[in-house]
């Protein structure tokens, strides 16, 4: 397995110095968050540009890679691709498609996303929604030899209060997205999972063939906060997401569940760590810090 980052937690840097930078401290791959930004470099900070990329560039990008020792693991651009509104959800599914594309050109075989929600309705009413939007898109990206997953963080909060904005983010709900369409995956986050209360290693063991890329993140438990505020309360939260080794995940446990299951891919920072914030150079040593704690446990 390969250590590497999303590439959005440097979003002080061009892509292509992120590239560079990755290669000097010892990352052997990246997840590329992409955006469409029309008549942009191709190389924004933190992100690929899919709507400035083409053949040329796309040379261009995998010559620095190739150089800098670094692989791309994987395409990630995550919307919500059930949003009610009309005009939003098209939005979405074209940026799917573009990321789609991006990942043709630079040889990539996994893009990431959100199922998302139609948070007018149930989680069981949007099961339908769900088919109608990823079966195509599956189908058409595995006829290009790519492989679509989706990440199951439950996007609490924010404007729509304490409503799950995403349906995809538990085995109940994974088992009738895998009978739907066996060839989704997901891009695997077990901090999500853990504090949700979760079984992460059971699932690995259940969904290993669907395990296409997996995030390194980790969850503390806030115990002051717990107690005093309860399980409900989102403000302040009772948990918070920190680099691998500095939470309740036990990485021994779940980095061995997932040679056990076969799984030889990249394992991805994705860094939304408090402590490690601030400045470039802060976050920077989080993602050095984070690949030291995991890469002994490797071999």
């Amino acid at each position: 397995m390969k250590i590497g980052f999303l590439t959005g937690a440097l979003s002080e840097m061009p892509l292509d110095e992120i590239v560079r930078w990755a290669g000097r401290h010892g990352f052997a791959a990246l997840e590329l968050h992409c955006e469409a930004q029309e008549g942009g470099p191709v190389c924004l900070n933190g992100s690929l540009n899919v709507a400035s990329l083409d053949a040329a560039r796309t040379e261009s990008l995998q010559a620095v890679a190739k150089e800098s020792g670094v692989t791309f693991s994987c395409l990630t651009r995550c919307v919500n691709m059930l949003d009610a509104d009309e005009k939003v959800r098209q939005a979405n599914h074209d940026l799917a498609r573009r990321v789609l594309d991006a990942a043709v050109l630079l040889n990539v075989d996994v893009v990431s996303n959100f199922v998302g929600r139609d948070l007018t309705r149930t989680v069981e009413d949007n099961l339908p929604i769900f088919r109608e939007v990823f079966e195509p898109l599956c189908s058409d990206a595995a006829a290009r030899g790519v492989r679509v997953a989706i990440e199951n963080c439950p996007l609490v909060g924010g404007p729509a209060g304490d409503q799950l904005q995403n349906i995809a983010i538990t085995p109940a709900v994974w088992r009738q997205l895998f009978q739907a369409i066996p060839d989704l995956g997901l891009n695997f986050d077990p901090s999500h999972l853990y504090w949700m209360g979760v079984d992460y290693l059971a699932a690995v063991k259940e969904f290993s063939r669907n395990i296409y890329h997996v995030h390194l993140k980790d969850t503390e438990i806030l115990d002051a906060v717990l107690a005093e505020a309860g399980i409900f309360s989102r403000s302040p939260r009772w948990w918070r997401y920190r680099i691998p080794g500095f939470g309740k995940v036990d990485w021994p446990a779940l980095l061995s569940a997932l040679y056990e299951a076969g799984y030889n891919g990249t394992l991805s920072i994705e860094h939304e760590d408090p402590v490690f914030r601030g400045s470039l150079e802060r976050k920077q040593e989080g993602l050095v810090i984070g690949r030291k704690r995991i890469e002994p446990l490797l071999g």
